[in-house]
């Protein structure tokens, strides 16, 4: 297996704690996904594709709804979709996604983190090169074949394809998730939920001790309110 499926199988073992954070996340997605291409999921692919996610973790119908709703109401502002980059202690890079309306609370409380964890945060383009950008979909997989659909789905951009107890997963560049995404709605391949991932290019192996260290800061960067998601090089 690949560096896709030993990603996968590290980011199981820690997943976002609270149903609460993870619908959130979802709702600024909705936000963002309306904003950039209107309310009808039948021409708003990224909704499309938001919308499958929230239903893979059971955010409720109403939920969703309501997020479009108020989307469209020209009241709500905008999230801005931003990313940090900077280093943990004991050399571990690491990289926070974003979406908010108020990026100077942001900054403040992102820099405020790796300060009180003697971690550094970088400037733009200090670590990201250390992360692939990649797209991945989970699949149904009744029916489908992982080396049939690999050698099929090549064109398409992806790079590695596996089955696992969640479904069959399909891992491509950033850029190739529109071509998957038509595939498989063009072949009635059934989407369980999809997105985005940074795989780091290379990890590092820490002490129990040191983990802790890292951890300490990661938590903290993960209980923000607008914080999407964390990518890190520790093993």
């Amino acid at each position: 297996m690949g560096r896709a499926f030993e990603f996968r199988k590290a980011r199981k073992l820690k997943r976002w704690g609270q149903m609460a954070k993870t619908f959130t996340r979802i709702g600024k997605d909705i936000v963002i996904a309306v904003k950039e291409g209107g309310p009808d999921p039948d021409t708003n692919a990224r909704l499309r594709a938001v919308m499958q996610n929230a239903k893979a973790a059971n955010m409720p119908k109403e939920n969703v709804e309501r997020a479009i709703k108020r989307a469209t109401d020209k009241e709500q502002g905008d999230y801005k979709e931003t990313l940090f980059e900077g280093y943990a202690p004991h050399g571990i890079a690491v990289l926070v996604e974003t979406a908010t309306d108020n990026n100077n609370r942001t900054v403040a409380n992102i820099r405020s983190y790796f300060n009180k964890c003697n971690g550094n945060l970088g400037t733009s383009g200090s670590v990201e090169f250390m992360f692939d950008h990649t797209c991945n979909f989970r699949l149904k997989s009744e029916g489908l074949d992982a080396e049939e659909l690999e050698l099929e789905l090549i064109d398409y951009g992806a790079e590695e394809v596996f089955e696992d107890e969640d479904g069959m997963m399909v891992y491509g560049g950033f850029a190739d998730f529109g071509s998957l995404q038509k595939y498989f709605e063009e072949n009635n391949i059934e989407i369980l939920s999809s997105g985005f991932d940074r795989i780091p290019q290379t990890t590092k192996e820490l002490t129990e001790e040191q983990q802790e260290d890292v951890n300490k800061l990661l938590e903290k960067i993960e209980e923000d309110d607008d914080v999407q998601n964390v990518y890190h090089t520790m093993a």
